[in-house]
């Protein structure tokens, strides 16, 4: 299904991004990768290349919207236009609503939400003349509640109200959509992320359940996006938490919060 098509990744450069690239150049894709941390990015492209992964990078900051119409465009230009389009680049926070300043809501929400919009508008006119697919890295926090992650999960929420309305919009065209929700993964992504202030955590997250592979939520992504799914969830704690959530609510939230009790005391 992928053979010969150009898939582009968004956070391209970091974990997930990387497993993605692997896991769909493994079905005859050709990768583009987007990253606004252009050592890093090229550093992925050597690695994937040295693997006889066809990959180019594309340094882009998701969240300047002229920047991703001329990555789309030199995309265009090299490799023909996009086939899908995985927006994966995202940025977390680890804080209580109370201590957060509303500048780092801005910031995850510029990155989360308007960094996927950004991209997917940039790519819309070929993904709809290839009649392309669309996947979205969301998380659980997108369809369950997760304390100290208040800007995090209305970023992922906002994802979710956008793109399953985008897929109605698109249906005509015959451009597919899925959201795809891990749990916690194995990566930096968290030691990248922002604490109340806006500077870079300094202490490590809470986590529940086993940690998903970067490997595990790029082949589950890919297989989802072969299967012309709407929702991926990733990981069993994520289903379990899903289901828990939407049947007992109450109960949900008190196990949440017990786990993540000392996320909401922190003082990054």
């Amino acid at each position: 299904m992928f053979d010969g098509k150009t898939v582009v990744i968004t956070g391209g450069a970091g974990g997930i991004g990387v497993a993605l690239a692997q896991s769909f150049a493994g079905a005859g894709a050709r990768i583009a990768l987007l990253d606004l941390r252009e050592a890093a990015l090229h550093a992925a492209v050597e690695q994937l290349q040295s693997m006889r992964i066809q990959a180019q990078p594309y340094p882009c900051d998701v969240t300047d919207y002229p920047a991703c119409e001329a990555a789309f465009d030199a995309i265009r230009r090299d490799l023909g236009g996009t086939d899908v389009l995985i927006n994966n680049a995202g940025l977390t926070h680890v804080s209580a609503f109370a201590k957060t300043d509303v500048q780092v809501y801005r910031r995850v929400m510029d990155v989360n939400f308007f960094g996927s919009m950004h991209c997917t508008k940039a790519a819309l006119p070929d993904l709809v003349s290839r009649r392309g697919h669309i996947a979205v890295m969301s998380s659980i926090a997108g369809i369950a509640p997760l304390a100290a992650r208040t800007g995090y999960c209305a970023s992922k929420h906002a994802l979710h109200g956008f793109f399953d309305t985008l897929r109605a919009e698109l249906r005509a065209d015959g451009v597919t959509v899925t959201l795809v929700c891990p749990t916690f993964t194995a990566t930096d992504f968290a030691a990248r992320g922002l604490g109340s202030g806006g500077g870079t955590l300094q202490n490590e997250r809470g986590t529940t359940g086993d940690l998903n592979t970067p490997a595990s939520v790029a082949d589950a992504t890919r297989a989802g996006l072969a299967a012309g799914r709407r929702l991926v969830i990733v990981g069993g704690t994520g289903k379990l938490g899903h289901v828990v959530n939407r049947i007992a609510p109450a109960i949900y939230e008190r196990m949440m919060l017990k786990r993540f009790a000392a996320d909401l005391e922190r003082q990054d």
